[in-house]
C-alpha cells in the first residue's frame, strides 16, 4: 500500500511545485534555449574537422566521414610555421593592451559622465560616444582610406600642401599598432562606458549625500562610493575579456588595414589567419586553429576567475 501511495505523493509535489508562471517561463525561455542548440552546440560536431584532412568531395556530411584522420597533424602546422610566433604575440600582445583601456577609459569616463549636473549634456555626451560602436568595420576602412590614401588622402595633401613627402601609410607597419589601438578605443568606448554609466546611476544617492554632510570631496566620493560600488562589475567585465584574450575583432585587423602584405608582422592575428587558411581551403588547419581558441579562451576565463576567487570570493562569477 505504501509503495503505491509513494509515487502518487511524488506526482502531487511535482504537480505542487510546477506553477503558471513555470510554464510561461519556460515558453520564454524556449527560442533562446532551440537557437543555442542550432547554433551553439549542433555545430561542435564540426570539432572532428580538426583531426581530419578534410577534403571537399561532395556533401558536407559525406566530406566529413570519409576524410581520413590524421590525428594532430593540423595542430602541428599551427605551432611549426614560421608565423606562429608572430601570429600569437599580436593576438595576446593587443588584447592586454585592449583589456586595459577597455577597462580604465570606460570607467573614467563614466565617472565622469556621472558627475555632470545637466542631463541634457549628460545625454548629448553619452550618444555621441555611443554611436561608433555601431559603425560597420568596412565602413570605418572606407573612411580610413579616404584619410590615408598615397595618392587622394586627406592626411597625404595636406602634408604635401605643408611641403613635406606624402607617407605610403599602407605599407608602413610602424604607425598601424597605434591605429589599431586608436580605434579599437574609439569603437568600444562608448559601450563600455555605457555599463558602467549604468551601474553609477542604480548606487544609492544617500551615500553621496552622507559624504557632502562629511565633508568628502568629488575624489573621496569617487574613491570610496563610486569605485567600490563598481567592483563587481569591473571584476565580471575584466574576466569575460580575459576568456576572449586568444580572440580579436576580424574586421579591425583585416578590413582596416585593408590586408595589406606590408603590415602581415603587426596585423596578422589568429583570426584572421583562420579566415586566410579557409580561403587556401585546408579546413582541418583553419579548424585546428579555432578549436585552440576555444580550449585556451574556456582555459583562461576558468583562470582568471579561480584567481578572482582567491583574493575576493565576493566578486568571482562562480
Amino acid at each position: 500500500m505504501s509503495s503505491t501511495a509513494e509515487p502518487k505523493d511524488k506526482r502531487k509535489r511535482f504537480r505542487m511545485r510546477w506553477h503558471k508562471q513555470d510554464t510561461e517561463l519556460t515558453l520564454l525561455a524556449l527560442p533562446t534555449t532551440i537557437w543555442y542548440i542550432l547554433f551553439s552546440f549542433l555545430p561542435m560536431f564540426g570539432i572532428i574537422i580538426a583531426f581530419k584532412n578534410f577534403r571537399i568531395s561532395g556533401g558536407f556530411l559525406s566530406n566529413v566521414f570519409n576524410s581520413p584522420w590524421i590525428g594532430i597533424k593540423n595542430f602541428e602546422f599551427l605551432f611549426k610555421s614560421n608565423d606562429a610566433w608572430i601570429i600569437i604575440r599580436n593576438t595576446i600582445g593587443y588584447n592586454m593592451i585592449f583589456i586595459i583601456t577597455g577597462i580604465v577609459l570606460p570607467v573614467l569616463f563614466a565617472i565622469m559622465i556621472g558627475l555632470l549636473h545637466s542631463r541634457k549634456a549628460s545625454k548629448v555626451y553619452q550618444t555621441m560616444m555611443f554611436l561608433p560602436y555601431f559603425l560597420s568595420w568596412v565602413v570605418v576602412s572606407a573612411v580610413g582610406w579616404a584619410f590615408l590614401s598615397f595618392d587622394k588622402g586627406i592626411v597625404n595633401q595636406v602634408l604635401v600642401n605643408m611641403g613635406s613627402d606624402p607617407i605610403n601609410w599602407y605599407m608602413e607597419p610602424s604607425y598601424w599598432p597605434y591605429f589599431l589601438i586608436l580605434l579599437n578605443i574609439w569603437k568600444g568606448l562608448g559601450y563600455g562606458m555605457v555599463i558602467y554609466l549604468a551601474t553609477i546611476t542604480s548606487i544609492d544617492s544617500t551615500y553621496y549625500e552622507a559624504a557632502v554632510i562629511d565633508g568628502a570631496s568629488i575624489w573621496q566620493q569617487t574613491r570610496f562610493i563610486t569605485l567600490p560600488m563598481l567592483k563587481l562589475v569591473i571584476v565580471m567585465m575584466f574576466i569575460l575579456a580575459v576568456g576572449r584574450i586568444f580572440y580579436t575583432d576580424f574586421g579591425l585587423f583585416y578590413q582596416v588595414t585593408r590586408d595589406s602584405n606590408s603590415l602581415f608582422n603587426v596585423s596578422t592575428t589568429i583570426d584572421v589567419m583562420v579566415y586566410k587558411q579557409l580561403k587556401t581551403a585546408t579546413v582541418g588547419m583553419a579548424s585546428a586553429a579555432a578549436f585552440v581558441q576555444s580550449v585556451l579562451g574556456c582555459a583562461t576565463i576558468l583562470i582568471a576567475n579561480w584567481i578572482v576567487r582567491r583574493i575576493d570570493p565576493d566578486s568571482a562569477m562562480m
